[in-house]
């Protein structure tokens, strides 16, 4: 049961039942909701979605839930950082008022077999090298969003292709739900943000900033409209040098439709994908 919300203190509620309870008191007080799905262990990236949630809600509630469906068989479920006591009293400093933090049981009872796939622009650049992935992000997503019906989704734009995903499935589903997408938020070294850098050593978090200036290398020729192709190789080359053991992509795209794109004669999004020894990180710019 949830014990309290609305108060000086977070509630936090593990089961869907409970979850809907605090919401539909929420929902009679006709009190509006944004919702916050992290996986935790949470860093500045998550708090301003949150702070962006508080300032443009009444009620503000957070899920924590590790989704095991968005894992491949050697991905990194099983060591994926979890601290809920500490994100528990981060989001209470942030002014949160709810959390939602549901066993896997829960999410997915015995017996449960339908899933959300979204072809296409789940199928290319993190579809193509993560099968499965964006299947597991779109069907935990859109359970969260039907459990809660907040008016607000608050996603980070440092998963550019899975905020495209989530847009196009509410959209196709008709899940009267604004998604809100917001800035990446950055070290002061060009580094984004993400509850992986905890992997990184010392050494490989020196390098890491070479992603970010490698898509940021790839704009500059996009907008001197220079050939991109050449580019694209030079960067790749650079963080091989740099440190980096494989590059996965360094993709420019429409920032709608995630077709590749030759110049920026619309909105432009540039993406990568490369790893640092053991730990993949992932960036994006737009023009």
């Amino acid at each position: 049961m949830f014990d309290h919300f609305m108060t000086d203190s977070l509630a936090t509620v593990r089961t869907v039942a409970d979850l809907r309870k605090a919401i539909g008191a929420w929902r009679k007080e006709g009190l509006s909701i944004g919702l916050v799905p992290t996986m935790g262990a949470l860093h500045e990236g998550h708090f301003s979605l949150v702070e962006k949630s508080v300032s443009e809600n009444d009620c503000t509630c957070v899920t924590l839930f590790v989704n095991p469906k968005q894992f491949g068989p050697n991905e990194d479920f099983e060591v994926y950082p979890r601290d809920e006591e500490a994100d528990a009293a981060a989001l209470q400093e942030r002014n949160a008022d709810l959390l939602f933090a549901p066993e896997v049981g829960e999410m997915y009872p015995d017996g449960a077999v339908t899933s959300v796939s979204v072809p296409g622009i789940g199928d290319v650049l993190e579809g193509e090298f993560r099968p499965g992935f964006f299947t597991g992000v779109a069907t935990v997503v859109s359970k969260l969003l039907i459990q809660a019906l907040p008016d607000r989704a608050y996603f980070g734009e440092k998963d550019y292709q899975q905020l495209c995903v989530i847009r196009r499935m509410t959209a196709d589903l008709n899940i009267l739900v604004e998604i809100v997408g917001c800035p990446i938020v950055r070290e002061e070294d060009g580094l984004a943000l993400s509850s992986r850098n905890s992997y990184l050593s010392a050494d490989e978090r020196a390098v890491a900033p070479a992603l970010n200036a490698a898509l940021q290398e790839i704009g500059g020729a996009v907008r001197d409209n220079v050939k991109i192709a050449p580019v694209q190789q030079a960067a790749t080359d650079g963080l091989l040098a740099a440190g980096f053991s494989s590059v996965d992509y360094l993709a420019v795209v429409d920032a709608q439709t995630l077709e590749p794109a030759t110049s920026a004669s619309g909105p432009v999004r540039i993406l990568g994908a490369a790893w640092l020894g053991k730990t993949r990180l992932i960036d994006n710019i737009g023009l």
